[in-house]
């Protein structure tokens, strides 16, 4: 298993590529780094006054947003391959609500075992 600062670390190094895969706890420990972080910041923004409330967004927040987007989409994409899906199921963002629970459900099933047409098992190279 992937630890917490792995998992950041893999995002940020990762962020270029879009084939091969990524294991369901380095997507997950990405995915609440990037929430807790635009969080924490969006907090940042409403002391700093920075933060517009009209838009839900904020100066450091949003720089944080747009510093994570391409890793964000990178690590979704390899993801969805260690499901055996294409990384264009991320287009399934534009479905307001419907499309973020399925890719939701999608990010939370358990990988193929082995091979499969993406790649070599995550799980292979992180014993």
């Amino acid at each position: 298993m992937v630890s917490y600062i792995d998992a950041i670390r893999f995002g940020f190094q990762k962020y270029r590529d879009f084939s091969g895969r990524s294991t369901k706890s380095e997507y997950w420990k990405w995915f609440f780094f990037v929430l807790i972080g635009a969080l924490i910041l969006s907090i940042v923004d409403i002391r700093m006054h920075t933060y517009n409330f009209q838009t839900g967004g904020g100066l450091t927040s949003g720089l944080f947003r747009v510093v994570t987007l391409i890793p964000s989409l990178a690590l979704g994409a390899r993801r969805l391959h260690d499901i055996n899906r294409t990384g264009w199921w991320q287009l399934l963002l534009f479905v307001p609500l419907l499309g973020l629970i399925v890719l939701m459900i999608l990010a939370a099933k358990d990988g193929d075992i082995g091979k499969n047409r993406y790649g070599q098992d995550p799980h292979i190279f992180l014993s």
